[in-house]
């Protein structure tokens, strides 16, 4: 049986990148029984963020990244509609972003289970990559982590609108209180 940590790099396909048939050959594997770990929420097993650096380095153009950054975001499962609350909205972005958390109490501190949605399919690509970040992690890490350097090195701030890297940090520092919030709760 493989042990898969990472989600399969891409492949250029024809000046393109292609993620799609990565992501469903893993997912197959999964599904067979030839792959142990956590599936993650966009059909792979969690992606580390040094992979999806990486993969954000294979391609030259930003059109191709935009590309993958949406593939990324198009994996995502969809909130249900009862979970499109105004507790779950996140303030300060200029799409609609809703961010679900779920605290799991643990004996080494409470653990974090995000899921996240977007009327936008770009900023949906960023809830991805924010959770390869944060997802599943306890608390206390979650506050260790950098995500803003995180996203400085994948050089989406220079080609993203100001209003989309705003509203990734508002996406961060909503993790950041939910982190907070269960580590208060759990002392």
């Amino acid at each position: 049986m493989k042990n898969l940590q990472v989600m399969p790099s891409l492949r250029a396909s024809r000046g393109r990148c292609d993620v799609t048939r990565a992501n469903c050959a893993l997912v197959l594997a999964a599904k067979a029984g030839q792959v142990k770990g956590n599936v993650h929420p966009y059909g792979t097993t969690m992606t580390a963020f040094d992979t999806i650096r990486a993969d954000f380095q294979l391609l030259d153009e930003w059109e191709d990244r935009y590309r993958y950054l949406i593939e990324l975001g198009r994996g995502l499962d969809t909130l249900p509609e009862a979970e499109k609350t105004d507790a779950n909205k996140v303030r300060g972005c200029a799409s609609q972003v809703w961010l679900a958390t779920d605290v799991q109490s643990q004996p080494d501190g409470p653990r974090l289970v995000i899921r996240g949605d977007s009327d936008a399919h770009i900023v949906k690509g960023l809830i991805a990559v924010l959770l390869s970040l944060v997802n599943e992690r306890k608390a206390e890490a979650i506050l260790a982590i950098d995500a803003h350097d995180a996203f400085a090195k994948l050089g989406l701030a220079e080609h993203l609108t100001p209003q989309r890297s705003n509203g990734f940090a508002s996406m961060v520092s909503r993790v950041r209180k939910d982190a907070e919030a269960a580590l208060a709760q759990s002392a």
